[in-house]
């Protein structure tokens, strides 16, 4: 079974519980625009894949809700341009 990215707009964060772990990617919205200054996988994630699974959910949210995104995060950009997103880029 997949798991949902969920944004906690509590904490500023999409979310990605894989067990009892969780990956997340910090950002701030500014209008129309989606800025992810961060994203975290806890070392026993890293290597699975989650932090990619975490970002295909926030692509989808943008997209879902027309949002364009400013990758301050490194690993954000490149997964972007990686994974050929460059349209949503703002």
């Amino acid at each position: 079974m997949a798991q949902a990215v969920t944004d906690n707009r509590a904490m500023n964060r999409f979310e990605l519980a894989v067990g009892s772990q969780t990956a997340f990617a910090n950002y701030r919205r500014d209008g129309q625009t989606l800025v992810i200054s961060y994203v975290e996988a806890p070392p026993s994630l890293r290597g699975t894949g989650a932090a990619g699974r975490l970002m295909e959910g926030v692509v989808e949210t943008a997209r879902t809700e027309g949002l364009k995104i400013i990758p301050l995060c490194s690993y954000a950009a490149l997964w972007i341009r990686r994974n050929r997103h460059d349209d949503l880029l703002a």
